[in-house]
């Protein structure tokens, strides 16, 4: 188990981009949270295994449909041990 750190730029705030990213988190069994950020990225902490973290990197670089990404940048993390994914509102 590790976790990542994920910064997802673009048009990826008010597209459904959070909801989503839950849905698939749960499907895959990745655990972490999610959040918009004021410049309107987004960040997301990821753990779970290297394999299914790379597959879940790959889901943030398509996003939803009416998502627009222009970057995804991952930083590793410290392992927080979460026991699901969710969703913070500011």
């Amino acid at each position: 188990m590790k976790q990542i750190i994920i910064r997802v730029t673009g048009k990826v705030q008010g597209v459904g981009f959070r909801y989503t990213t839950k849905v698939v988190a749960d499907q895959m069994g990745v655990r972490g949270i999610i959040k918009n950020e004021k410049d309107g990225s987004l960040y997301i902490e990821a753990e779970g295994d290297d394999t299914l973290l790379d597959v879940f990197v790959e889901w943030c670089n398509e996003g939803p449909d009416r998502a627009k990404i222009e970057n995804v940048e991952i930083t590793p993390g410290e392992l927080k041990n979460y026991r699901n994914f969710e969703i913070i509102k500011k």
